[in-house]
Parts: structure tokens; C-alpha cells; sequence
């Protein structure tokens, strides 16, 4: 089985609650199908249930369930539990009232933080700020978690990179220009989120322009700084830096550039220095090497909530959901 396959019979064994709350884009209403007729997971949708159902046509979503914040009952309740979590912020109950009432991102949040929903699966429609921002006012970050990333799981075809040509881009979503201190800890959560998802053993190379000194400047020191930091709190991690990226995964040019690392040459875990080399690295891996990009994945929040992007297509969709429904078993 390839890596979609393995996720998608990982989620089948223990089925959980995502909810979609784009139920405006035919996209989601097509993955949802889909989901329901593999069995990948159970779907909400949020939205009137009528014009949901006047879109889907001919799609059988009959197993969807369909919720309104115009008619749910227990919407006073999530109204006022939102109004309890933000009132330190300055929230007014009629202000959660309404934000429930017309914005289905935070509605689609507060089912996941009422345990009506394992996690949620949005950003076909909405960008990632709006997307992410109800999850991190709302569930808050894991325990344990010191910051909340993102990465991409890359799946290049016939390549003998990496773990069988699977990758994490991290962090290529979110922080945008991570301190030496962020930067250990993105490297640390992905490893993590590696070993949980492709279920194979992190090799982690914090990526640079830089190979072990070959050059210097505040953009590798932040690098060889992350490196180390990341190497205390965590020995076991099998991580080096700085490499450049075909140090990190081509072999020979590994051990000619960094001989005696154990990650040279093999790494299947990719930390980049900021978000637009992570950016742009994922999107001309996903374009020139025709890979399959799963993402933005995020790790550290409390439950999972995961960002799409908004060129997807409704079987990307069903890739992120059966991701998010895993992360949700393994929390």
C-alpha cells in the first residue's frame, strides 16, 4: 500500500467525527461523498440544509449529517461557553452569538471543543489565518506543545529519497520566520508527527544554504543555533545541521559534505529556515516532481484541526481528512 492507502485503512479502524464546514464549495460536498462511501470517517456538514443538499444534486451525502447553527439545539450552550473562553478578551455574549451565527469556521471549532467532532478539516475557501485563528483562540495548544506548525507530507513518485520517496516539509504553513528556539521545536513536533503518520523512523536535516560551516552568516547561525537546541532537548533524535538540502538526502553528496553525519544522505525530515524557503520548496516538489502534497498539516493544538489549500481538489480533501482522523487517534 502507498502512503494514502495506509492512512486511509488506519482511519477505517477506528472511525472518527470531522467536520467540514465549507459546505458552500463542491469540493467539500464531493469529499464528503466520498468519505461516506469509503468509510473513511463521519462527516458534519455545516450550513442550511436545504441549499447543502440543492448543491450536492446528484452526490449521495445521505450520510452526512447536516447541522444549522440556525436550528441546532444546542446552540445557546456553545454560545455561551465561547463567551466564557473570550471574555477575558473582551468578548460580549452577543458578540459569540453572532460570530457563532454567521461565521461557520468558529462554529465548526466549537463542535470540536464540545466533543461533537474529533477534529476539523477547512481552508478550500478560507485562508489560513482564518482558518487557524477560532482553533488557536479556541482549543488552545496541546499539552506539552510550546508552539503550533505546520508541514506537508510530500509523496514523490519513483523516488529513492527520503522513506521511499515520502517527506515532512516543516515548517512550510505557518510560522513564518522561526527564532532559533521555534525553529528546535518545529523540528522536534515533526519528527513526531513523521514517526505517527508514516510510521517509519524520523531523520531530521536542519536545512540551510550552508553545509557544517561551509558558509557563515545570521541566517546559518540561526540554523546551527536550532540544531543544537533541538539536539539537548531531545538526544534521542536521530537530527544534524546545517546541511543543504542534497547533502541532507542524496548520499554521496552527504558524505562528501558532511562525512560521519548520521543524517546526511538519508533524511526523510526537512526543516527549513523560514516559510517562504518551506513554501516554496513544497510547491515546486508538489509541480516539478509531480508529488502529492498533504497539507498544511498542523501540530500542537489541543484536537486537530487542519488547514487546506484553496487550489485543492475534493480528493485532496479526503487525503487531509483521513490524516486529521489518525492525528485524532492518536491523541
Amino acid at each position: 500500500m502507498n502512503f494514502l492507502e495506509q492512512i486511509v485503512s488506519r482511519a477505517k479502524s477506528d472511525i472518527k467525527t470531522i467536520v467540514l464546514p465549507e459546505s458552500t464549495d463542491i469540493r467539500t460536498i464531493k469529499a464528503a461523498a466520498m468519505i461516506q462511501e469509503q468509510g473513511i470517517a463521519n462527516i458534519i456538514l455545516i450550513g442550511n440544509k436545504d441549499e447543502i443538499k440543492k448543491l450536492a444534486g446528484d452526490l449521495d451525502i445521505s450520510k452526512a449529517q447536516i447541522v444549522d447553527p440556525a436550528d441546532f439545539d444546542k446552540f445557546d450552550e456553545y454560545v455561551n461557553t465561547l463567551y466564557e473562553l473570550r471574555k477575558a478578551k473582551g468578548m460580549t455574549i452577543e458578540q459569540a452569538r453572532k460570530l457563532l451565527s454567521e461565521n461557520v469556521l468558529y462554529f465548526g471549532i466549537m463542535m470540536v471543543k464540545m466533543g461533537a467532532a474529533d477534529g476539523m478539516v477547512a481552508g478550500a475557501i478560507n485562508s489560513t489565518g482564518n482558518t487557524l485563528r477560532p482553533a488557536l483562540q479556541i482549543l488552545k495548544t496541546a499539552p506539552g506543545a510550546k508552539l503550533v506548525s505546520a508541514f506537508f507530507i510530500m509523496v514523490v513518485p519513483n523516488c529513492e529519497y527520503g522513506e521511499n520517496g515520502v517527506f515532512v516539509y516543516g515548517d512550510s504553513g505557518l510560522v513564518e520566520n522561526p527564532n532559533a528556539e521555534e525553529l528546535s521545536e518545529i523540528a522536534i513536533a515533526s519528527s513526531k508527527s513523521f514517526k505517527s503518520l508514516v510510521q517509519a523512523q524520523p531523520v531530521v536535516a536542519m536545512l540551510s544554504y550552508s553545509t557544517y560551516g561551509s558558509a557563515k552568516s545570521e541566517l546559518t547561525e540561526k540554523v546551527v543555533e536550532a540544531t543544537k537546541l533541538a539536539k539537548e532537548k531531545a538526544p534521542e533524535l536521530q537530527l544534524d545541521g546545517e546541511l543543504q538540502a542534497d547533502a541532507a538526502i542524496v548520499a554521496s553528496v552527504g558524505q562528501s559534505k558532511a562525512p560521519g553525519s548520521s543524517v546526511a544522505g538519508k533524511a526523510n525530515v526537512l526543516i527549513f529556515p523560514d516559510l517562504n524557503c518551506g513554501n516554496i520548496s513544497y510547491k515546486l516538489t508538489q509541480r516539478l516532481a509531480k508529488a502529492d502534497a498533504y497539507g498544511p498539516i498542523i501540530q500542537g493544538l489541543a484536537r486537530p484541526v487542519n488547514d487546506l489549500s484553496r487550489g485543492c481538489s475534493a480528493e485532496d480533501i479526503v487525503g487531509v481528512v483521513a490524516i486529521t482522523c489518525v492525528q485524532a487517534q492518536n491523541m
